[in-house]
């Protein structure tokens, strides 16, 4: 992935951000976007007020009660050619108050489909993501570390999972919000909202916290703006939300469609990073996989 080389200063960084996606670019060649046949329908919360929902759905995940501040979550991170989709899929749960979480993320079966990866362990943290059982020649109980602010794309897509938090507070940015309706979601009534984020926007909007990785997105991408697909319950929280990451690839412009689904909330998250002894530091073989 291309946009992740040029701003990783080579060595361990520059092959752990690819060794994820590039599962997804190798297996799938050429990428094409997903989309939503659904049309828009009017309603009284389109408009300023839907604006404005979409945009403090970060906020109100990371606000206070039972059931607030953190949530169990599902991600998925796919790309297509040619009628076969690849793709990555994750779970785990998520804090988002200290914006850290602890996922095991599966890599789909070689092009071939006769291997299967070993599934990846990661955790988020602010500015940080950690993976174990990623990248050949790295001991398998040895933690590799990535500054996220140093990513062209800011871990958007790097880890084959895009940050619960920075998935959120994409939508910060967000304008050219239209009310689809009410529909069901795992047996809750959310209300779907569809428009496009503006990263600049989001970076300047996001906590300083989150600011560093979302200003290096907003550099990264091939457009400033990113597609979504939003879900709110009647409080307000992100229950859903699907993005459409477009990139240049060898000349090639690929798409990556991410989507986070989050349930569970209040779930008790403890996130404990590595230990400096547990990193990998040493050379990681680019020509291998496991």
């Amino acid at each position: 992935m291309v946009v992740q080389q040029h701003r990783s200063g080579g060595g361990t960084r520059a092959v752990c951000a690819l060794a994820v996606m590039g599962v997804m670019v190798a297996a799938a060649g050429c990428a094409g976007g997903g989309g939503s046949g659904d049309g828009a329908v009017a309603d009284e919360r389109s408009g300023a007020a839907g604006v404005e929902a979409v945009r403090r759905s970060a906020a109100v995940l990371a606000g206070r009660g039972a059931e607030a501040g953190s949530a169990e979550v599902v991600t998925s991170m796919e790309t297509a050619a040619g009628g076969t989709r690849v793709t990555i899929r994750g779970k785990g749960t998520y804090d988002f108050r200290t914006r850290s979480g602890r996922l095991k993320v599966v890599l789909p079966q070689d092009a071939t489909g006769e291997d299967e990866h070993r599934p990846i362990t990661e955790i988020l943290a602010p500015g940080a993501l950690y993976m174990m059982n990623r990248g050949a020649g790295v001991p398998a109980d040895k933690w590799v570390r990535i500054d996220t602010t140093a990513l062209a794309d800011g871990n958007l897509v790097t880890g084959g999972v895009t940050d619960p938090m920075a998935a959120a507070e994409l939508l910060g940015g967000a304008r050219a919000v239209t009310y689809v309706g009410e529909t069901d979601l795992a047996g809750v009534t959310v209300r779907h909202y569809r428009g496009v984020a503006d990263i600049g926007r989001a970076a300047r909007r996001a906590p300083a916290g989150s600011r560093g990785a979302l200003t290096a997105a907003a550099k990264g991408f091939r457009t400033h703006t990113v597609p979504f697909d939003a879900y709110l319950d009647e409080r307000g929280r992100l229950r859903k939300v699907r993005h459409r990451f477009s990139f240049a690839n060898e000349g090639q412009v690929r798409e990556v469609v991410s989507t986070t689904l989050l349930y569970g909330f209040g779930v008790a998250v403890s996130v404990p990073l590595p230990d400096a002894r547990d990193l990998y530091t040493g050379k990681i073989d680019q020509g291998r996989r496991e």
